[in-house]
């Protein structure tokens, strides 16, 4: 019988396991680190930062004791600068870039810094920056993530008056639902939402979802202007046999059933998981599996460990929280016993002489009492395609430069749109672009 249960751990333990994966820098440490930084003109971190912060100044302003002025600089780029201080790949962005990023070197711990400036400000102000006179101006924003919260809290600062319709119960979309209980602690999510609405102009009507509660047609007849950032709704199926049986189940809702409940020893886990994926998605549920207490915790993927989709510094994280990483597999079928989960099998996969991935006939078992897959998410365009269709491109919403869609008066951003790459970092630098762009099209 599989071995799926709650409540592996003593007390303690869980309290330990999802305490802050990256405690946050004292005062002290965080001048000290700032000296490190050689302020570059022109500087390269700041260019590998899809939101532009001015990094050299934001680290100068820590350096000499202006930690208020140093989170300002930042939230005039990026207003969830607290969560993407958490949460953003700085090790293959920033802190990639960073001159100090040698051999004999490591690169200024750009991340930490951040933290320690926009913790500093959420613990002194309620909100950042002050409104325009009322324009008279209302903009819908479809979805309360990244995108739509970076959105309208420009829109708002403008001038405008927002509504944000949230499908969920609650604002904060992957932020709030979709990453580690690890990474994000003690309701930063929520607090930060409350932080960005704070500026005030801004409406959140929850619970209410595009296509089931409202049309597209509906919010262009009744807004100025229409903002979505829809995310991805759906999780890939892997499209093998015994997909359906019991254990089986799907990562992100995995996730989000623990990062929303109160007692982590209520989460039931395997005693021996498999995850089938490579990316963030795939690391979270399995480091957070072990945390829970799985015996045997495996990352099984397709590909070699530079094709991951989560970065070295995460797939280490994986290991050094006892997680093992398989590469070259690709499932094949999920093997029951009394129609529960028992094993996985999967092909070894090779490159080709063309460099195609392909199976090699070559098989291995793992044994497992819990399948989570993580191959990634879809795009739901149902909504968008009712009525007058937003054009899709590559099953997500065609955007130009300034994030408009092919409706007039309609934009979109993060991870709904072609071509992004499904950074809490990026969906704000849409919403902040799309935002600029639909004030000038109410102010022309």
């Amino acid at each position: 019988m599989p071995d799926i249960s709650a409540g592996r751990l003593g007390e303690a333990d869980y309290g330990k396991n999802f305490s802050d994966v990256h405690p946050p820098l004292s005062a002290h440490e965080a001048v000290v680190e700032s000296d490190r930084c050689y302020f570059c003109f022109d500087a390269p971190c700041t260019n590998a930062c899809p939101t532009s912060i001015d990094i050299p100044l934001f680290i100068r302003k820590i350096g000499t004791g202006n930690v208020v002025g140093a989170a300002e600089t930042i939230f005039s780029s990026n207003i969830l600068g607290g969560m993407c201080a958490r949460v953003c790949p700085t090790e293959t962005l920033c802190e990639e870039a960073c001159v100090r990023n040698l051999a004999e070197e490591k690169p200024v711990r750009i991340g930490l810094l951040q933290r320690h400036a926009t913790d500093h400000y959420l613990d002194r102000h309620a909100a950042y920056g002050v409104r325009a006179p009322a324009t008279g101006r209302k903009v819908a924003v479809v979805g309360a993530g990244p995108a739509g919260l970076a959105c309208a809290h420009e829109l708002a600062l403008k001038g405008h008056q927002v509504t944000i319709f949230e499908a969920r119960g609650k604002a904060g979309g992957l932020n709030e639902f979709g990453i580690a209980a690890y990474k994000a602690t003690d309701g930063f999510a929520q607090r930060e939402v409350d932080f960005v609405l704070g500026v005030g102009g801004i409406a959140v009507e929850a619970g209410k979802a595009l296509g089931r509660d409202f049309t597209l047609a509906g919010l262009k007849a009744d807004y100025d202007a229409v903002f979505l950032g829809l995310g991805l709704q759906a999780v890939n199926a892997l499209g093998v046999e015994g997909e359906e049986i019991a254990g089986v189940v799907d990562a992100v809702r995995w996730i989000e059933e623990l990062r929303q409940s109160p007692d982590k020893s209520a989460i039931e886990v395997g005693a021996r998981v498999v995850v089938i994926g490579g990316g963030m998605t795939a690391v979270d549920a399995a480091v957070q599996a072990k945390k829970l207490g799985a015996d045997e915790v495996t990352i099984a993927y397709r590909r070699g460990s530079a094709e991951m989709g989560a970065s070295r510094y995460e797939q280490e994280l994986a290991q050094v929280n006892g997680v093992r990483i398989l590469h070259w597999v690709a499932p094949r079928t999920v093997v029951s016993e009394g129609n529960a989960v028992a094993a996985v099998d999967f092909e070894r996969t090779a490159l080709d002489a063309a460099g195609r991935l392909t199976g090699t006939g070559r098989s291995v078992r793992l044994l497992a009492d819990q399948v989570m897959k993580a191959i990634g998410q879809t795009f739901v365009s149902g909504p968008v395609e009712a009525g007058e269709t937003v054009a899709l491109e590559g099953g997500r919403i065609a955007v130009d430069a300034d994030m408009r869609t092919s409706l007039a008066g309609v934009w979109a951003g993060g991870d709904c749109v072609r071509g992004g790459e499904d950074l809490t970092v990026q969906a704000v630098d849409h919403g902040k672009r799309a935002a600029l762009s639909i004030h000038a099209a109410l102010s022309a």
